[in-house]
């Protein structure tokens, strides 16, 4: 409720960390290779735009939308052709991330279930 899971994560600093090590594990588990190929060799923007959707996500400052505009989620994601594979990859690295976090397993669990949904809404096939 409100900004509770951002204050959790350890605000905006916190969040930064979980983005870098979401982006390691993309760059090493074998199982996000194809995901891996979708970004740029260079991932500043990739992990500049995460970090800012996830803080206003987890109820922090909106920083995506002071910064790129308004977030259309599956308009973005949709030249990129992901599937039920490419999102359990990306889902994959998300909980790599956050057991490299301290947090409380309840709040690795809440944000899974809340990141599951955009996720799927990234899903442009089967």
């Amino acid at each position: 409720m409100g900004d509770n899971t951002f204050i959790a994560v350890g605000g905006e600093e916190g969040i930064r960390q979980l983005v870098d090590n979401f982006y390691s594990h993309m760059d090493t588990l074998p199982e996000a290779r194809t995901i891996r190929a979708m970004h740029a060799e260079d991932l500043t923007e990739s992990k500049a735009k995460l970090t800012a959707f996830l803080a206003g996500w987890m109820g922090g400052p909106d920083r995506y939308t002071e910064q790129y505009g308004m977030m259309n989620l599956p308009g973005a994601h949709r030249h990129l052709g992901i599937g039920i594979a490419e999102k359990e990859a990306w889902l994959l690295c998300m909980q790599k991330a956050l057991d490299d976090q301290n947090y409380h397993e309840l709040l690795k669990r809440h944000i899974m279930v809340q990141l599951s949904f955009p996720a799927e809404m990234c899903r442009s096939r089967s």
